[in-house]
């Protein structure tokens, strides 16, 4: 049993490495935007575009409640955290590489071979990485904690891209992404070795467990049945679905838009990239001031009204300087929201029932994974991509106005 004193100094431990994780991480996401563009400059049509975006979702659909289920049991989740982050990004380790021994045809499928296979630990991850750093904070310390560790991300991701665009545009066609694929890989071992000493009590005894099932049938209502019980997740996890949904219709039809209609180069798609992050890091201490003075409410309402104008604006004006503007005033949206979702889900997880929750909730995001990138890119070739841009608007609305509806009281 430890005393008080020690039990702050490996909370004070867990803070610090939870943060220098976020340094490994955020130099490796630097590529991650650069992914559906490089595939673009392969010659990948829309719908392989759109499918990097999908495929984690296929398999989190099939296996986040799963897996869920299985790190509900473990006695501690915070290996399977960091094991989870190593193999995700060393699938930049393996773009690279392939796409220094194939042609141009066969790179296009080997990364999306190579991303298919991401898909696994990413789903261990994602469930993971709520569950880890919940613990980490308590209930309490969940916007500090983020914010914090996402402003850290923010500022590394910043100079780590400042450096990428201003290199990326001085070597040829795909040597450059080769460069930066391999380069941005060593992020994955600084995540590895820091993850991995954050120190969590071992789970003392097993989650209530459900009802005994003597079918498969009965084990899916038992389970559902549980969640019943749970109106205000039901409420939220649906209302995030719908927003989720609308953001991620966008995600394949933005860099198209940039590259196709815009025709930005990589340094300026970059600069784009490096704006929004830039300004994020101004939101991630805007926001938890605003959510003590007034709500959480407050921010989530303001996050999801303002995320509506960027890809509106965007298609109204396909101009990279205003495209930069754009970026930056969502950036600063983009931040609030990343903390109020987390932040307000957690609320609504029942402790014993952590990763199990968490992963239904996941399940529900990686479903709009899976459908709205490729239900984007469909849109865009009868309407055209800034129509898609619009549709995503339209979407983004119709979730504010559900957060905006206040659910009735339990009776």
């Amino acid at each position: 049993m430890l005393n008080p004193s020690e039990e702050r100094e490996i909370q004070k431990r867990n803070f610090r490495y939870v943060q220098i994780d976020a340094i490994g991480v955020s130099i490796s996401n630097v590529a991650a935007p650069f992914l559906p563009v490089f595939l673009t400059r392969l010659g990948a049509s829309n719908f392989q575009v759109g499918l990097l975006t999908s495929m984690p979702g296929m398999t989190g659909l099939v296996l986040a409640i799963i897996v869920g289920r299985f790190l509900q049991t473990r006695r501690n989740i915070v290996p399977w955290y960091s094991v989870s982050r190593l193999l995700v990004i060393s699938c930049f380790t393996m773009t690279g590489l392939f796409t220094f021994l194939l042609s141009k045809e066969y790179a296009v499928i080997a990364t999306l071979a190579v991303w298919a296979f991401a898909t696994l630990p990413q789903t261990a991850l994602a469930v993971a990485f709520s569950v880890v750093m919940n613990a980490v904070a308590g209930p309490e310390g969940r916007y500090a904690l983020l914010s914090r560790r996402w402003a850290i991300f923010g500022l590394t991701s910043v100079v780590m891209t400042f450096l990428v665009t201003r290199v990326i545009d001085l070597v040829e066609f795909p040597r450059n992404y080769e460069m930066m694929f391999f380069g941005l890989s060593i992020g994955g071992l600084i995540s590895y070795y820091f993850s991995n000493r954050i120190k969590l009590p071992d789970q003392a005894s097993p989650p209530p467990a459900l009802a005994p099932s003597s079918s498969v049938w009965d084990s899916a209502r038992n389970y559902f049945s549980l969640i019943r019980h749970e109106p205000a997740f039901i409420s939220f996890a649906t209302k995030k679905f719908v927003y989720f949904s609308a953001m991620t219709l966008s995600a394949p039809i933005m860099p198209l838009f940039l590259v196709r209609e815009v025709k930005a180069t990589d340094s300026q798609i970059g600069t784009i990239t490096m704006t929004m992050t830039l300004v994020m890091l101004v939101g991630y201490f805007l926001w938890p001031w605003s959510s003590r003075k007034y709500g959480g409410r407050f921010v989530l309402l303001a996050t999801t009204f303002g995320m509506i104008f960027y890809p509106a604006l965007t298609a109204a004006t396909p101009q990279v300087p205003l495209i930069v503007l754009y970026a930056g005033i969502a950036g600063l949206f983009q931040a609030g929201l990343d903390l109020v979702f987390f932040d307000e889900l957690m609320k609504t997880v029942p402790p014993e029932y952590g990763a199990t929750f968490v992963s239904l909730a996941q399940s529900m995001q990686y479903l709009s994974a899976i459908i709205a990138p490729l239900l984007g890119t469909w849109i865009a070739d009868y309407i055209g991509l800034g129509g898609a841009l619009w549709v995503s608007a339209g979407l983004r609305l119709l979730g504010f106005i559900l957060f905006l509806k206040k659910d009735a009281p339990p009776v």
